[in-house]
């Protein structure tokens, strides 16, 4: 069965805007959260994924631009992980992004020109490392499994200021939350045909803020993916080739905190996601564009009462992954 089958972003001086960062979406889905099996138990991977926030939403629907004082985000992210299975009972998974992003917005006096302009921030840096341990002991196939992890607050999450004194970024885009976060996981996956070559899987995958500081705490989000894969043998020069087909759901809580913008800050939305995965001998490729469907955002009552109002989506996310089992 290929590996596609398992399942399995400092105190501000100016007040906090309104956009949803989303990328927990990117650690659910196909291609994550397997016990690899290799020769020697250890796969390393690297993800790239992208998304451009370039649309206001508020509620179910898109909203006028000029409600929100942020105009747009894009964000590149390179992950880079490695998965080490101990014995068929038992893997340990790490990983460690890396932001590249771009935040367009609104200038409140403080940062770089006066109140009302508009300017683009770039930031390049560390996010928050993640470590989880996978139990998959429940049967002979490592059909079943769950998970429980640690996120660390190693990511920068007080961010570069302006020539103003002002901060940059708003503390919800940045890398990292300064939280630590307790990750629980779980995935269950099988065939549908007697050779298994028409398989499924469903995953879900729970984060909780437990220790925060600088006055924000992110809120916890709730992602879970489900999919159907066709596996094609020895197709031409390739071991294996499979499409997968998959939707991919994402609930998030509003942040909380002084430095927060809880009445703009959580989410529900519904993804469908096509992909294919790619093998030659130990080196797998897996790449999907993931496209909204259903999108509801919180967003702020009134505009004219707190200055913002909805938040940045993307029209569709893009995720690549290479990984290579030794």
């Amino acid at each position: 069965m290929p590996v596609l089958l398992a399942l399995l972003a400092s105190p501000m001086t100016r007040d906090a805007e309104a956009c949803a960062c989303g990328c927990g979406v990117f650690d659910v889905g196909a291609s994550t959260l397997l016990p690899v099996e290799s020769e020697s138990g250890l796969s390393l991977w690297l993800r790239v994924s992208y998304m451009d926030q370039n649309q206001n939403w508020e509620g179910d629907s898109k909203a006028p631009a000029a409600d929100n004082s942020d105009k747009a985000i894009k964000s590149s992210f390179y992950t880079l992980g490695v998965h080490y299975m101990i014995d068929r009972s038992w893997t340990l998974m790490a990983e460690l992004p890396a932001y590249s992003r771009s935040l367009t917005t609104t200038d409140d006096g403080t940062v770089f020109g006066p109140a009302g302009s508009i300017y683009t921030a770039h930031l390049t840096d560390l996010g928050d490392f993640q470590l989880t341990g996978l139990y998959t002991g429940f049967s002979p196939d490592l059909s079943t499994g769950l998970g429980l992890g640690v996120k660390l607050p190693t990511g920068n999450y007080t961010g570069p200021t302006g020539p103003l004194g002002g901060a940059e970024f708003d503390r919800d885009s940045l890398p990292g939350t300064g939280s630590t976060d307790l990750i629980v996981a779980a995935y269950h996956l099988g065939g549908l045909n007697p050779s298994r070559s028409l398989a499924y899987f469903v995953q879900a995958r729970y984060q909780l803020p437990t220790f925060t500081r600088n006055a924000y705490r992110p809120g916890s989000e709730l992602d879970g993916a489900a999919g159907l894969s066709y596996s094609f043998h020895a197709f031409g020069p390739l071991d294996n080739i499979a499409p997968v087909l998959q939707v991919i759901g994402s609930d998030r809580g509003s942040d909380s905190g002084a430095n927060a913008d809880p009445l703009n800050s959580g989410y529900r939305r519904l993804l469908a996601a096509i992909g294919v995965e790619l093998r030659v001998r130990k080196l797998r490729l897996y790449a999907d564009v993931e496209l909204p469907f259903y999108q509801h955002t919180d967003a702020a009552a009134s505009v004219a009462s707190e200055g913002t109002s909805g938040q940045l989506v993307a029209s569709a996310l893009f995720r690549s992954q290479l990984e290579y089992d030794f």
